[in-house]
């Protein structure tokens, strides 16, 4: 059964913006906190973005200010709303399902992933 299931990545260029969806099974998003992870050719997985089952957020200093992360309970779905986009932005951006006890430093990332889906930013 896929649990998470990313879209909306593409190429831009720098200063657009994109949305990403990830669409989570209804057992996940209801019981789980939410994180938008990233991952550069040659470079470790960054967690970027998270969402706790009580909306709060945190984010990465590398993206505060330019990406927002947020649930829409009807559609079972995490968003994160990437603007200013440069090219260190490119990555495949992937959806995890874990647990956020506060700080984004700490949390735990369950083994519940997407598939990915592919951000490049260039001109």
């Amino acid at each position: 059964q896929v649990q998470l299931v990313e879209s909306g990545g593409g190429s831009v260029q720098p200063g657009e913006s994109l949305r990403l969806s990830c669409k989570a099974a209804e057992g996940l998003f209801n019981s789980y906190d939410m994180a938008w992870f990233r991952q550069a050719p040659g470079k470790e997985r960054e967690l970027v973005a998270v969402v706790t089952t009580g909306d709060r957020t945190e984010y990465a200093d590398s993206v505060k200010e330019r990406f927002t992360i947020y649930r829409y309970k009807p559609q079972k779905t995490i968003y994160l709303q990437m603007n200013y986009l440069t090219p260190e932005d490119t990555a495949e951006y992937l959806c995890n399902a874990g647990y956020a006890p506060g700080g984004i430093s700490r949390y735990q990332a369950y083994d519940y992933w997407g598939h990915g889906t592919r951000v490049t930013v260039s001109s």
